[in-house]
């Protein structure tokens, strides 16, 4: 390929999509860590941000990146790595950063998130769980401890069990694992937490709860960048997020507060997916967009991941949802259920990649 004098900026992340992450089979790009591509005569200046100490990883990385502009460009290229800004939350007297866990006998931790409520994140996450439970072991974790949903949305409203050792054991539904602050927190008491006793509540949940082998849990996380967010993101070792928003701009403005909250802590977002797209006519099929915009696909560009699915308006998720039976496994023939299996399907490669 001939040597180019000037380059555009989705020239350059495009190439930056090449270049993957040392000891990992994602790019860098997708992991979040390109925070600024800037041109002026014949130079190019990139931005990473990278949470790590390794210098000999870090001088690849920048060697790497040179190499492949070199042979592509005969522009100066200049790198400069900065650190997040922020890092995790360290203890008194602690001197390094809070080690992020996994939990025992899970194989992958996938986080539903959105930075705005009402967007329709929670039925989202349980019927991707739905989804792949028919051919996976998966267990949800609702961890909105203000506004617990999965008590509602599976129709469960038990108390679970504990352990000789103290531990919650799951309640189990529609071939999934299931776990909730509402399984555990009468219906009526008031929730008024303070930000320590969440974070407290939240830790205990990945740590005191037996769930046996699982392929996939499901994080089900409350909207926003608030302390159970930043709890997760700093102590538990995610295998991605998934971001989740509606076409208008409003919900996209906050859902890049969500998605850069987990870019900064090397979170990889492994897609987007746009819920309400459209609404489509039960009698003629005609499509209609209740919102402006194309939120999903705007974000999915600006982070350089997949568009993992769209979800039009229907009645019968609202139904399902306040039935307590997931929407896939109640109308299996229905496009939706077509759109979340593809979705699974997607998720499942990413996670395996």
């Amino acid at each position: 390929m001939e040597k180019t004098t000037q380059m555009t900026q989705e020239e350059i992340q495009n190439i930056l999509k090449e270049i993957k992450y040392p000891g990992f089979n994602r790019d860098i790009v997708s992991f979040g860590m390109v925070k600024n591509i800037s041109l002026s005569d014949n130079t190019i200046d990139i931005s990473l941000q990278i949470n790590s100490e390794n210098e000999d990883l870090l001088n690849q990385l920048t060697s790497e990146i040179k190499t492949k502009f070199l042979s592509l460009s005969e522009s100066n290229v200049n790198i400069h790595i900065q650190k997040p800004q922020n890092q995790p939350v360290q203890s008194a007297g602690q001197q390094n950063p809070v080690k992020q866990q996994s939990i025992p006998g899970v194989k992958h931790i996938i986080a539903i998130a959105s930075g705005k409520g009402g967007v329709g994140k929670s039925t989202v996450s349980i019927n991707i769980a739905a989804s792949l439970s028919k051919n996976y072991k998966v267990g949800v974790l609702d961890l909105d401890i203000y506004g617990p949903s999965l008590p509602m949305l599976v129709d469960l409203h038990e108390q679970p069990e504990m352990t000789a050792e103290k531990k919650l054991i799951p309640l189990e539904k529609f071939n999934m694992r299931l776990m909730s602050f509402g399984f555990i927190n009468s219906e009526n008491a008031p929730t008024v937490w303070r930000g320590p006793m969440v974070s407290r509540m939240t830790q205990q949940f990945f740590e005191d709860v037996e769930w046996g082998k699982l392929d996939y849990l499901i994080l089900d996380l409350p909207p926003g960048t608030g302390d159970i967010q930043l709890t997760l993101v700093q102590k538990l070792a995610l295998t991605g997020a998934v971001m989740v928003t509606t076409p208008q701009k409003l919900a996209l403005l906050d859902v890049k507060k969500g998605a850069d909250m987990f870019g900064k802590v090397n979170t990889p977002i492994m897609g987007v997916i746009e819920n309400m797209t459209h609404f489509l006519c039960p009698h003629c099929n005609e499509a209609s967009r209740i919102f402006p915009g194309s939120g999903g696909e705007e974000e999915s560009k600006r982070l350089g991941v997949p568009l993992l699915g769209q979800i039009y308006l229907s009645p019968e998720i609202a139904q399902s949802a306040d039935s307590g039976n997931p929407f896939v496994l109640k109308y299996e023939d229905s496009p939706i259920t077509a759109e979340y299996m593809k979705i699974a399907n997607q998720l499942v490669e990413l996670a395996e990649d």
